[in-house]
């Protein structure tokens, strides 16, 4: 069991059908009947094919919620094309904003737009709940890996439509707001900026650098942006003499934006991850010790407490169970791993 998977697929139970044979239809079929949401991850057409189509399964259970993601979306030039993260970053332009200014376009290093996208497509399937709760009727939602990595262009977005202004990579730097980078440290790199000239003066005095605040090229936001090249070094130089930790420390007594550029083992130290419930184990067969650590909720409930109930599935673990709430019996459940539907 990847890690991969594991991240994703916790509070889940897992069955395992064949869905080229009509028995395996029939279960989803079933399934489908008593179901408030269906998610499925084809190419577009491929539910059609199998005789699983949107409208074939609204017809038993017109209050179904039939979700759809895809690569590019079901209509367009681009229908038919297979999904990937790197691919829909690429041609959404994701990597083209990712990177240095002097470097290479960079991946990010998670998938960010197969995460984007499922976040998406959750937001629009409890859309499409409320909207059953005062119709009674189900629908279609659809969405794509390429279209919810154009979504979260956003405002770079927005300067290229109404402003024909390009987009461009600034590695750590903000584009409109200097100085806002990563600075290296004596041991690692630490994340600080001035979001307007008060706070580019405190940072100025705490950095020892009290004659920048009054020079005419840093007087004003406007000007420092204008003047990042020649920022830059001088605050880099002075990052070099302390560790991470000195920073940090003297960062703590002001109200200045900062962060040290964690690796995972400092992340998961992090005091926010215990005070906040981020990590829970959970007892699982699967692993070696029997046991797995897993992220915890990034949302808390005032009423509902947040909690993993299931480990994350082996492939079909939960196959006979299911099928039996389903009111099939032992003898068919047998013949039908037999027969290879399950």
């Amino acid at each position: 069991m990847s890690n991969y998977f594991s991240s994703v697929n916790r509070n889940k139970r897992s069955i395992a059908l064949d869905l080229k044979q009509e028995k395996g239809k029939d279960i989803l079929r079933k399934l489908a009947m008593n179901a408030d949401v269906l998610i499925e991850n084809f190419k577009p057409g491929t539910m059609d094919h199998l005789g699983l189509s949107y409208e074939s399964l609204q017809k038993q259970n017109p209050r179904l919620i039939y979700a759809s993601i895809s690569g590019y979306g079901r209509t367009g030039p681009y229908a038919n094309r297979g999904g990937y993260d790197p691919i829909a970053a690429a041609e959404a332009g994701l990597l083209h904003v990712t990177g240095e200014s002097n470097g290479p376009p960079v991946r990010t290093g998670i998938g960010m737009v197969d995460m984007a996208t499922g976040l998406y497509l959750h937001g629009a399937i409890l859309a499409a709940v409320y909207a059953r709760g005062r119709d009674g009727t189900g629908q279609r939602v659809d969405t794509s890996l390429f279209e919810a990595q154009i979504s979260m262009l956003t405002n770079v977005g927005l300067a290229w439509l109404n402003l024909g202004i390009e987009a461009q990579r600034w590695g750590c730097q903000h584009p409109s707001i200097a100085p806002y980078d990563a600075f290296e440290t004596k041991d690692a790199h630490l994340v600080c900026g001035a979001t307007n000239d008060a706070q580019f003066a405190a940072l100025c005095k705490l950095l020892s650098l009290d004659d920048l605040i009054n020079d005419e090229r840093f007087e004003t936001n406007p000007k420092r942006v204008e003047n990042r090249h020649l920022l830059g070094p001088i605050f880099n130089k002075v990052f070099l003499t302390r560790t991470t930790a000195e920073w940090v420390s003297m960062f703590e007594e002001t109200s200045l934006p900062f962060g040290p550029i964690n690796n995972m083992q400092r992340a998961f130290k992090h005091p926010q991850v215990a005070a906040r419930d981020m990590i829970s184990n959970v007892k699982v067969q699967a692993a070696e010790s029997g046991e797995l650590c897993l992220i915890g909720s990034a949302v808390k409930f005032s009423r509902t407490r947040t909690s993993l109930r299931r480990p994350p599935p082996c492939l079909g673990e939960h196959t006979t169970e299911v099928l039996q709430e389903l009111g099939i019996g032992d003898m068919e459940v047998k013949r039908l791993k037999e027969e290879g539907i399950i």
